[in-house]
């Protein structure tokens, strides 16, 4: 079963269905591969965990 995994800031649980919904049927038009087979993993990460450049985001803006 292929598997996708995407990193971001967290999201609303229906912006997440939206991007799953949209990341398995283009994935299974480009690959062939049936939807049912895709697995989408969401690891969502809070500003607190991410530092760019030496600050966090969280500092940012």
């Amino acid at each position: 079963m292929p598997v996708i995994t995407i990193d971001l800031a967290a999201v609303t649980k229906e912006k997440k269905a939206q991007l799953v919904q949209v990341l398995t049927r283009d994935a299974s038009e480009i690959t062939g591969i049936p939807e049912d087979k895709f697995i989408i993993l969401i690891n969502e990460l809070e500003r607190d965990n991410i530092g760019v450049g030496g600050t966090l985001l969280s500092d940012r803006i």
